[in-house]
């Protein structure tokens, strides 16, 4: 195949995919509501707000243990690793 021919069939291919994306109707959509974007959206940001929440607790009481652990013996900090 030379460039040109290449050319017309990617050409052609293009032009197909842009005909089907236009003709597919409404029938074939899944409509979703402003109501369940919402809530989806909403619920998602309170998933993440939580997930950051039970990272930072475990975090800082891991961060705790470690300085308790220095105040003690220097020593003491390799059983605290958990």
């Amino acid at each position: 195949m030379d460039a040109s021919t290449l050319l017309t069939f990617l050409f052609l291919c293009f032009c197909k995919m842009v005909l089907a994306t236009e003709n597919h109707g409404s029938n074939y959509c899944y409509k979703i509501e402003p109501a369940t974007m919402t809530g989806i959206i909403i619920g998602d940001v309170a998933l993440t707000v939580l997930v950051v929440i039970v990272v930072y607790h475990c975090a800082s009481q891991r961060r705790k243990r470690r300085e308790e652990a220095d105040k003690v013996y220097m020593n003491v900090r390799a059983n605290c690793k958990a």
